[in-house]
């Protein structure tokens, strides 16, 4: 899965941008942008969206964390 498809289903399971960027304390622009310019969420926000969410942090950065092989499953 792609960064920006890992943020899209943390978007949709949040319940919209709106939702989202309120449950981790951010502006819904914020969550746009990094679905339509940037692609990928920055790394001081990925454990807040996880933590909102359940998507996981290697989903949303796997450059960042890296999947132990039991997780990608």
């Amino acid at each position: 899965m792609s960064s920006k498809n890992a943020l899209q289903k943390a978007v949709d399971t949040a319940g919209g941008q709106s939702a989202l960027a309120r449950a981790c304390n951010l502006k819904q622009q914020d969550i746009w942008r990094w679905l339509n310019k940037v692609g990928k969420v920055p790394g001081e926000h990925v454990l807040a969206i996880e933590k909102a969410t359940g998507v996981p942090r290697f989903e949303l950065r796997p450059d960042l964390y890296p999947a132990a092989d039991d997780e990608a499953a």
